[in-house]
C-alpha cells in the first residue's frame, strides 16, 4: 500500500519526532510512505512555501527517510451540501491516509471538535481551496458545525484510515500521543480536546492593563496570539473582547518560523516596527482572507524602539499612577509557564499558593536603542 502522512504548519514539541517515527512503523509494516503537507493556505499558498515550513520543523525527506510531495492541486471528493469537499492530490491518489496533529481548543470559535484532526481533515488537506471553501461554510453555518459536516464528509469519502493526536501542556511539552481509527475519530477527539482544555496556557491573572509579547507567529498558534490567551478575537471585521480581556497588547516581533505571515497582527494595539518590517503583506494577507478575517491583518500603531510604545501604551490606560498599571511580560502565547508581572500584582501573588515569585521587583533595561533587554532564553 502507498501511505500518505499528512504534517502540519504548527510548531508542535517533538513533531519531528513523532513524524518520523510514524513513517518508520509503517515501512516496517510494508507501506510505501510519502508526506503531504496539510496546511491549507500557509507557506504562502505555494508548494515551496509549505516545504520550507516542514524543514523548519525538522521534517526533510533526508532526515525522515521518506519522500515529500508538495502540490496546492487539489481534487473534488463530493459535497457537502451546497459546498465542495477537496483534498491534497497527492494524498488523494494514495491508498490511506494517516494525520499526525496537536488537539487543542480554537481561537476562533468553540464545539465539540476543535483544532485537531478533524480540521485537519477538512482544512489542511483541502490546501486553499479547501480551506477557503470551509470559511465561505462558516458564514452560513458557523465555524463548529461546518467544521462537522465537512470533516464528517471527508472521513466518509477519503481513504483516511486513522490520526494520530498529541495533547501538549501549558510547557509545550507532549502529554499525550493517541492513534485514532477514522470510525471512532470524532467521538475520541470530542475526549482529547477535554483534556487539551484543561491544560492549555494561560496568563496566571484574570486583571491585565497591558500585555508586552515578545514574538508572535503562525508556529504559535492560527491566529499568531492564541486569542485564548490573549482574551480577544476577531469576527472578520472587528476585534471582539473575551471574558476578562486583555486592555491593551504591544508585540515586539514575528518569529522567523512565521516565514512572513503575520495575520493576527490586527489582533494588537502596538507594535515594534521589527515585527512590520518582517510582515510579508502578500503571504498575510491570502492566510487572512482566506480565513474571512482581514481584521487579522491590519497593521496596528507602530514604534521604532520598546521605550517609545510602552511610554505611549500607558497613556492609554487611564491610572494616574504608572506604578498602578497591571502589566505582563510573556516570550509568547505558547509559553505563559514564566512571566515577568508588574508590581501591581505583587499583593495578589503573595497570596496565592499557586504562583511562586523568582526575584524581587527591580526597573526594566534598556539597551542603547531603547529597546528592552531580553529575559526569556531561546
Amino acid at each position: 500500500m502507498t501511505v500518505a502522512v499528512g504534517a502540519g504548519s504548527r510548531g508542535i514539541g517533538n513533531y519531528d519526532v513523532i513524524v518520523k517515527t510514524v513513517c518508520q512503523e509503517l515501512k516496517r509494516l510494508g507501506a510505501n510512505v510519502f508526506i503531504v503537507p496539510a496546511m491549507g493556505s500557509h507557506g504562502g499558498a505555494t508548494a515551496e512555501g509549505q516545504l520550507d515550513v516542514l524543514a523548519h520543523y525538522g521534517i526533510r525527506e533526508k532526515s525522515m527517510g521518506v519522500p515529500i510531495r508538495s502540490s496546492m492541486d487539489v481534487v473534488e471528493l463530493g459535497r457537502a451540501g451546497e459546498f465542495r469537499v477537496f483534498q491534497d492530490r497527492n494524498g488523494a491518489g494514495a491508498d490511506a491516509i494517516v494525520l499526525i496533529n496537536r488537539i487543542k481548543p480554537h481561537t476562533d470559535f468553540h464545539g465539540p471538535i476543535e483544532s485537531g484532526l478533524m480540521k485537519m481533515a477538512a482544512i489542511g488537506l483541502g490546501k486553499q481551496k479547501g480551506a477557503h471553501q470551509f470559511h465561505q461554510a462558516t458564514v452560513r453555518l458557523g465555524h463548529a458545525e461546518a467544521l462537522l459536516r465537512i470533516g464528517r464528509e471527508v472521513l466518509r469519502l477519503s481513504k483516511l484510515v486513522f490520526g494520530l493526536g498529541i495533547i501538549e501542556n501549558q510547557r509545550h511539552e507532549t502529554a499525550c500521543i493517541r492513534a485514532v481509527p477514522v470510525a471512532r475519530l470524532e467521538q475520541e477527539e470530542m475526549k482529547l480536546l477535554e483534556q487539551a482544555r484543561q491544560l492549555m496556557p494561560r496568563l496566571p491573572y484574570s486583571e491585565v492593563d497591558l500585555l508586552i509579547v515578545d514574538e508572535m507567529g503562525k508556529n504559535f498558534s492560527g491566529s499568531g496570539l492564541d486569542t485564548n490567551v490573549i482574551r480577544r478575537d476577531a469576527d472578520g471585521s472587528f476585534i471582539k473582547p473575551g471574558a476578562d480581556a486583555v486592555r491593551r497588547i504591544y508585540v515586539r516581533s514575528l518569529h522567523p518560523h512565521s516565514y512572513g505571515n503575520a495575520v493576527g497582527i490586527g489582533l494588537a494595539d502596538f507594535i515594534h516596527e521589527r515585527l512590520l518590517q518582517a510582515m510579508d503583506p502578500k503571504t498575510t494577507w491570502v492566510n487572512a482572507l482566506t480565513a474571512l478575517t482581514p481584521a487579522n491583518a491590519r497593521v496596528p500603531i507602530h514604534f521604532p524602539s520598546d521605550r517609545e510604545a510602552l511610554e505611549t501604551a500607558m497613556q492609554t490606560l487611564g491610572h494616574g499612577e504608572p506604578s498602578s498599571a497591571k502589566v505582563l511580560w510573556i516570550k509568547n502565547t505558547l509559553s505563559c509557564e514564566t512571566v515577568l508581572a508588574s508590581e501591581a500584582f505583587l499583593d495578589e501573588t503573595r497570596k496565592r499558593s499557586d504562583l511562586a515569585i523568582e526575584s524581587e521587583p527591580a526597573p526594566p533595561i534598556f539597551d542603547s536603542s531603547n529597546d528592552l533587554q531580553p529575559v526569556f532564553g531561546e
